[in-house]
């Protein structure tokens, strides 16, 4: 078993593979969205404060909207 292979040796690399990004962020951004939903409604959360809590789901979101208009920009590139 050899360790490096010669240039003419080497088999070309695999096409990458087409992924729907825009599908992961959206669930990712509807998973913040329950779990903000879920904190609005559990009075205990609010009441011991955990404001942290709904303020992540906010940066969440955010971040969230951030990558879809990345992936927007990336697309109109392509």
């Amino acid at each position: 078993m050899r360790l490096f292979l010669r240039p003419s040796e080497a088999k070309p690399p695999p096409e990458p593979l087409r992924t729907d990004d825009r599908a992961a962020v959206l669930v990712g951004m509807g998973i913040w969205t329950g779990l903000f939903v879920i904190g609005l409604l559990v009075p205990e959360a609010r009441q011991s404060g955990q404001g942290r809590w709904l303020g992540s789901c906010i940066a969440g979101l955010l971040l969230g909207l951030v990558a879809l208009h990345y992936l927007r920009r990336r697309d109109r590139r392509r």
